[in-house]
């Protein structure tokens, strides 16, 4: 039976679902409006003028003229954003300033505009509104609604509020829902990870739980630290009316098996995509783990063949040209003054009427060391293959090649798992080896042609990599562990806090 609160957003949900799927049939459309758009406001600014944007109608000239963008290439007008200089990328300044981990540039800070803004909270709510009243559980919004994210306390920087996406996320949610929400404001800017987690488990323990935001590995941690507290045998004997998961920025699947046990039930999932540069795409069925490309809301997408990746600016093309089963990455322009943006992301279609797509990993983050060119969503397809065939409880994993192995032998990929010390490692092992035989041809002609060998693992013991993220002081909220990388540098972070 629904509450006042579901009654009244039941509509509203529907109509929002409505309009997400009219959406789909313009997305062409809405495309080359926002292009348009976003080209045109941008076009007094000092990024504007020094590329001529007011000069730019086709997309063809758009592609001419602004070349792909790497931070590296925008830093210098950053820095002058953060100096508190007005109209550089966007008129005026932004009115948020997210600063997130870099690869190559340390911090990098990405700018959120006025009109920028609302489309990230936006985007999550209609998302959410949409799946709950597609997936009849709309009266979800009865109950509270817990979202583990980054802290909501900000600082300035050149007079500019900054700080994570999630916690600048927080403030942008209305009060209607800030009554259901949890934690607490007080709660939630606790500086320790460990110390935060148990501050919500108190806040929340003997509350209506009825849905949880946030990404699998935290999640996981703080399911087995309430049941730890409460004494209960599953989370769904805590939260009787838990509804919903919504999580994003990783894959569910090596996680699913696990988080299921905690709660005690199969789950009601929601996969979202929402990166600092815009909220990409979000899940629509149930029944289909591809996303809804969000064509709507702001940005303008390119796209890069992976195989062209090297050559990224005669390869571009935009979301009309796309294919389905193709491997691209992602590039994005939008209306916070950021252009033909190379954001790291890799996807693949599975459908262009509507536009679907599939997170497969990051231009970074793979292994290539012996010419097999592993991505994350091999990887991660191969262990989540592994698990079920084995019925494992393993939390958390990353390979590295180890190039010059101690014994003087071949070679090999090297797997850093949390694990049981009661598994039979050996034979798991072999499991997964095949599994990533079946998910990499080039990898399965390096291991039988005998270039490499089969791939070895490492144990780690429980909380291994909640350790590694917090000696970086990077525990909690959105950060994560990359699943692979071409050399040992996470590796050897992770072994030095063993």
């Amino acid at each position: 039976m629904m509450g006042i609160k579901s009654t009244i957003i039941s509509p509203i949900a529907k109509h929002i679902s409505k309009k997400i799927d009219k959406d789909q049939k313009n997305a062409v459309a809405h495309q080359e409006r926002i292009r348009l758009s976003n080209t045109k406001v941008a076009a007094s600014t000092i990024f504007g003028k020094d590329y001529g944007l007011a000069n730019i109608k086709t997309y063809d000239q758009y592609r001419n003229q602004i070349p792909v963008l790497h931070y590296e290439k925008i830093k210098g007008y950053m820095d002058r954003v953060l100096q508190g200089e007005k109209n550089i990328l966007w008129p005026g300044q932004p009115s948020y300033i997210v600063g997130t981990a870099g690869t190559t540039s340390g911090i990098k800070y990405i700018p959120l505009s006025k009109e920028s803004i609302p489309y990230h909270f936006g985007t999550a709510r209609n998302a959410s509104m949409s799946y709950a009243y597609r997936n009849n559980v709309v009266d979800l919004f009865d109950g509270n609604l817990l979202f583990l994210s980054g802290s909501p306390k900000l600082d300035e920087i050149g007079g500019i509020p900054t700080g994570r996406l999630s916690g600048i996320v927080n403030h942008q949610v209305p009060q209607w829902m800030r009554r259901n929400q949890v934690p607490t404001y007080d709660t939630n800017i606790i500086p320790d990870w460990d110390e935060k987690v148990m501050g919500i488990i108190k806040e929340i323990h003997t509350k209506d739980l009825r849905m949880i935001s946030g990404i699998p590995p935290w999640v996981t941690m703080f399911m087995e630290q309430i049941i730890d507290y409460t004494g209960k045998d599953s989370v769904m004997s805590i939260f009787r009316n838990l509804r919903l998961f919504i999580y994003g920025g990783m894959n569910y699947e090596p996680y699913r098996q696990k988080m299921e046990k905690l709660i005690g039930k199969s789950l009601l999932s929601l996969e979202t995509y929402p990166a600092t540069e815009g909220f990409i795409a979000f899940q629509t069925d149930a029944d289909d783990n591809s996303l809804l490309l969000n064509t709507n809301a702001g940005v303008f997408y390119e796209f890069v063949p992976i195989d062209r990746i090297d050559d990224p600016e005669s390869t571009r093309i935009p979301l009309e040209d796309v294919k389905v089963g193709v491997l691209y990455a992602i590039m994005l322009s939008n209306n916070a003054g950021l252009f033909c943006s190379m954001i790291g992301d890799i996807v693949e279609f599975t459908s262009v009427d509507p536009y679907r797509l599939l997170v497969k990993g990051r231009t970074k983050h793979f292994i290539s060391a012996f010419g097999e060119h592993v991505i994350g969503q091999e990887v991660e397809k191969a262990f989540s293959a592994a698990m079920q065939k084995h019925q494992l409880p393993i939390d958390e994993f990353t390979v590295a090649p180890m190039i010059d192995p101690i014994d003087g032998g071949l070679p090999y990929h090297e797997w850093h798992i949390e694990v049981d010390n009661k598994i039979d490692m050996i034979l798991f092992a072999n499991t997964l080896d095949l599994e990533m035989q079946k998910v990499n041809f080039h990898y399965k002609e390096l291991v039988r042609g005998k270039v490499i060998r089969p791939l070895q693992i490492i144990k780690l013991a429980p909380r291994t990599f909640a350790r590694y993220q917090k000696s970086l002081g990077k525990l909690g909220g959105q950060n994560k562990v990359a699943r692979l990388s071409n050399d040992r540098k996470i590796v050897d972070g992770i072994i030095n806090v063993n």
